[in-house]
């Protein structure tokens, strides 16, 4: 069973407010149960379509507005001061209405609510960028002095922010490959527990899984009996970057997981026009995510929280369709002479732990995966620049297809000896399909793979 994990100290610091550490969730109503129809629990999909939003509150509009706006006017000078009270903490139960837009909106309150949907959450909240709740949900769980065990490889933006940005104020870090076992990750949190400077502590443990952009798992509930038993009486949270699978095929807070981080702008948004970030859990340890959010501004705007209600009601169906196109594509280049393999979940060896993990945790293979092609960069360049439907760009999980070299371009910073390490090597090409016909999709690769 999951312990409690710590929560951060939020201890306000002379220039800061108390508005601005608020843990507290301000809302135009009482947040909404999850529906019911007797005694069936509506599905998500269902719920997408109108869940948190109550249209008499917007003169009878079947869709939300956009509430664009910087701030909120108070019914009354005594309602100002209670919605203060509340959102500062001073009184329990949080705010009873609406107040300024870096704390909250009515846009993003009704996304989080069904954000939340998808993991059976308590709380989710909304962040400007993919990183930028990355980022948050870090600098709201360590101090100096602290570490952080994390995963490996992660995205080439969260590593650089852990080792780099962190460590110049006195954070360091150990990490163990993802497909790690129990005695490999026992020993990381020994080792990381023995590094611990004066007052500092393991903060978090931050897993990615699927790795980026190697495919590889985590076993999330591995890890999490690993940190219960390696602290009795106060965890640390666990944290997962779910981008790759969520929400459709693995909700990581019901394998153990206590904080499960997105990029909203990948399967989510899923039309490559928008950037947003989302993170859900329970709310005990999401509050002081919430506080930092508030001092640092890092909440989506109104506009990109619209764009993602809009999005969020056809998740499921594209999500399924680009994962069967995946799988038919997968299938095609698994068998060509000029590649030498495909990271494909789907593809996973029978017995293998690595299979194991997936089984337990994710309901499908995703539509991302990693191809290698036969020779080096050369040959990888030349099968990219010879695609036609497919895009060469970063990014994933769009409604169109998507194909990059992480090595020579996400991952370029990486130091080379470390991406060596990973598995992230010059003849590996991330592809991310999308929801074109998948018959199409094979004879563009067909015809890419006859230049290299």
């Amino acid at each position: 069973m999951a312990k409690t994990p710590k929560i951060p100290d939020t201890t306000l610091s002379p220039d800061e407010t108390e508005a601005d550490l608020t843990g507290t969730t301000p809302r135009r109503k009482p947040k909404p149960e999850v529906e019911k129809i007797g005694n069936r629990k509506l599905k998500p999909a269902t719920l997408m379509m109108g869940h948190g939003f109550d249209p008499t509150l917007s003169e009878g509009s079947l869709k939300p507005p956009i509430f664009l706006t910087s701030t909120f006017a108070f019914e009354s000078a005594a309602a100002g001061k209670r919605h203060f009270e509340g959102i500062t903490g001073k009184r329990p139960g949080g705010a009873e209405g609406l107040v300024y837009s870096r704390f909250n909106g009515p846009n993003q309150e009704i996304c989080e609510d069904r954000l939340s949907v998808w993991e059976d959450a308590e709380e989710a909240l909304v962040f400007s960028s993919g990183m930028s709740a990355i980022a948050t949900v870090l600098l709201a769980n360590v101090r100096q002095g602290d570490v952080v065990v994390h995963s490996g490889p992660l995205y080439a933006a969260t590593e650089t922010l852990i080792n780099r940005v962190l460590g110049r104020f006195g954070v360091t870090f150990i990490d163990f490959p993802a497909g790690a076992r129990r005695e490999e990750v026992d020993a990381v949190l020994e080792q990381a527990k023995g590094r611990c400077m004066g007052s500092g502590r393991v903060a978090i443990v931050y897993l990615e899984s699927p790795a980026n952009p190697t495919n590889a798992l985590v076993d999330i509930e591995m890890v999490r009996q690993a940190v219960d038993a390696a602290f009795p009486d106060d965890p640390p949270p666990v944290a997962m970057d779910n981008t790759f699978l969520g929400p459709l095929w693995q909700q990581p807070l019901k394998h153990g997981a206590d904080i499960s981080i997105y990029s909203l702008t990948k399967y989510v948004g899923g039309h490559s026009d928008l950037v947003a970030g989302g993170a859900m859990g329970d709310k005990k340890w999401l509050d002081p995510i919430r506080a930092m959010r508030n001092t640092i501004g890092t909440i989506t705007d109104p506009n990109t929280a619209w764009m993602l209600l809009r999005s969020l009601e056809t998740v499921e169906l594209r999500m399924t369709r680009a994962g069967e196109n995946a799988q038919k594509v997968c299938e095609f280049l698994r068998d060509h002479p000029k590649v030498d393999g495909v990271g494909y979940l789907g593809f996973l060896e029978e017995g293998s732990s690595q299979r194991d993990i997936y089984d337990r945790h994710c309901s499908g293979a995703g539509s991302t995966f990693s191809v290698f092609i036969k020779g080096g960069e050369e040959e990888s360049f030349r099968f990219l620049d010879a695609m036609r439907i497919a895009k060469l760009a970063v990014s994933l999980g769009g409604t169109e297809t998507l194909a990059s070299h992480p090595a020579a371009m996400t991952h370029l910073s990486v130091p080379d000896a470390r991406k060596k390490a990973l598995g992230i090597t010059d003849n590996l090409v991330r592809v991310s399909i999308g929801v074109e016909d998948a018959d199409d999709l094979i004879a563009d690769f067909m015809q890419a793979l006859e230049k290299v």
